[in-house]
């Protein structure tokens, strides 16, 4: 019985020693690696005006960046182009013309040759910021994925003139063209309108699936947790939505059949309203989700050298590992729920009622 005891209480004491070990760790040297964990996190979800691949420090201290630069377009008294590289990550101040000017916290301000920045008391940047039209790291992305996407779908097109079954990558493309049809375009729309709405669910679907894998990768794309990025995406959906729609749809929103006048009166508002939630709600949805799963699995990793154990690490680790295989689920659910909330919006839109069986 004794012999049992001894070797419980060795199991639980070799258990809790590694959490024992962070714990009577020094104090600050925790709270300085949660601060650079937490400023990572913070950066990384960040756009930024270059295209960074990867960043390490020598052995002398020296921060070494690996990437390529990006074009700065600005427009301050005229119109000013020049490449990213003058702002070497941050660290130096961009001398332009007769101009100079200086990135701080992501954001380019106008300053003076040694960079001076003024804060007001809630610690904001008084200096005037120019008009910025620039190709940063997301722009660049969404570029590149679009073209992709269009010599991909180009390609696939070109063989079905010639060849009925597909071939090469459209062997994979087509059983997903044909569920956003059969599964989220027809039952949503209806035979009839679905058509003319194709072509935008399918670019939808395929853009966000593809930026969101993307979002998985070591490069540090985050494009769909930009809000700007989602906004203009449910803008898309809602002007889609608006121009298209019947007559029955605006009648059922201003003046809707089958109650009482007064009622009609008071639930206009409403579903005007509801008609500006739905695409802010496509917006929050995307752009919160995806950038929660970026927050947890970089935190996740932040964990491994918090703990400073093996036990720790390795649970970090795993946890962390089927987190990222989960995000690959994520990453095809938050396309299929975007497409299938526009396919609804557009079916309300072009449903025909019977108003003749209306009470």
């Amino acid at each position: 019985m004794r012999s049992k005891l001894t070797v419980r209480l060795i199991t639980i004491l070799f258990f809790t020693l590694p959490f024992l070990s962070m714990a009577g760790g020094k104090k600050e040297t925790g709270t300085d690696i949660k601060s650079e964990i937490k400023a990572y996190i913070q950066h990384h979800l960040e756009d930024t005006y270059d295209f960074g691949l990867y960043s390490y420090t020598t052995d002398e201290g020296e921060h070494k960046y690996k990437g390529f630069p990006l074009p700065v377009i600005l427009w301050d008294n005229g119109l000013q182009i020049f490449s990213s590289s003058k702002f070497h990550h941050g660290e130096t101040v961009a001398h332009v013309g007769d101009s100079y000017y200086k990135l701080d916290h992501g954001k380019i301000y106008k300053t003076d040759a040694e960079g001076t920045i003024t804060y007001d008391e809630t610690h904001h940047a008084t200096n005037v910021k120019p008009l910025d039209f620039s190709i940063t790291k997301n722009v660049f992305t969404i570029m590149i994925v679009s073209l992709l996407l269009f010599f991909v779908f180009s390609r696939m097109a070109k063989t079905y003139k010639s060849n009925s079954i597909p071939s090469g990558i459209g062997r994979i493309l087509e059983p997903i063209v044909l569920y956003v049809r059969d599964d989220i375009a027809i039952p949503n729309i209806g035979k009839k309108h679905y058509k003319r709405y194709m072509s935008y669910l399918l670019t939808v679907f395929f853009f966000v699936w593809t930026i969101n894998l993307l979002g998985l990768t070591p490069l540090g794309i985050n494009v769909t947790n930009n809000i700007a990025v989602t906004f203009c995406l449910a803008m898309l959906t809602y002007v889609i939505t608006t121009f298209t729609a019947k007559k029955d749809y605006w009648m059922h929103i201003f003046w809707m059949p089958g109650v009482p006048k007064l009622m009609r009166l008071v639930l206009a508002p409403i579903e005007l309203l509801g008609t500006i939630i739905k695409p802010f709600s496509l917006m929050i949805r995307l752009y919160a989700n995806i950038t929660a799963g970026h927050i947890v699995l970089m935190s996740l990793i932040g964990l491994m050298f918090i703990f400073k154990s093996w036990l720790g690490s390795s649970l970090s680790f795993v946890l962390a590992f089927g987190l990222g295989i989960l995000e690959l689920l994520v990453a095809a659910l938050q396309a299929y729920i975007f497409t299938m909330l526009s396919a609804l919006y557009f079916g309300s839109a072009v449903e025909e009622h019977d108003h003749d069986h209306a009470h």
